[in-house]
């Protein structure tokens, strides 16, 4: 396989950073709720409520995905990426350029 992997690196180091900074940005987002009923009205505290539930699974699914990159990383200095960890074949070319952090060839992936 001839894939350009200082490429793959330099565009998943760029996402990892990315999801890092954002979320050390949506932290506040994330914070627990003051509920003081003297200062915040009802309606205003389930709308912070929300935002906050919004901002936690924003923040699951950017942690899903850094573990993605990182995995997609350390597969680069192992020499392993490129090729499904499954089956050992290679990855189609198209399917790491849609997305590097993919771990299956398309035929795993169907589960075939």
């Amino acid at each position: 396989m001839n894939l350009d992997l200082d490429s793959f690196r330099t565009r998943l180091r760029a996402e990892e950073r990315d999801l890092r900074d954002a979320g050390e940005r949506s932290a506040a987002e994330r914070a627990p709720v003051q509920l003081d009923q003297q200062s915040v009205g009802r309606l205003s505290r389930m709308d912070a409520l929300q935002v906050q539930a919004m901002a936690k699974a924003e923040q699951e699914r950017r942690m899903a995905r850094l573990r993605r990159v990182e995995t997609a990383l350390a597969r680069i200095e192992s020499g392993d990426f490129g090729y499904c960890v499954q089956c050992e074949e290679e990855v189609e070319a198209k399917r790491l350029e849609a997305d590097p952090t993919v771990p299956l060839c398309i035929k795993c992936a169907r589960g075939g």
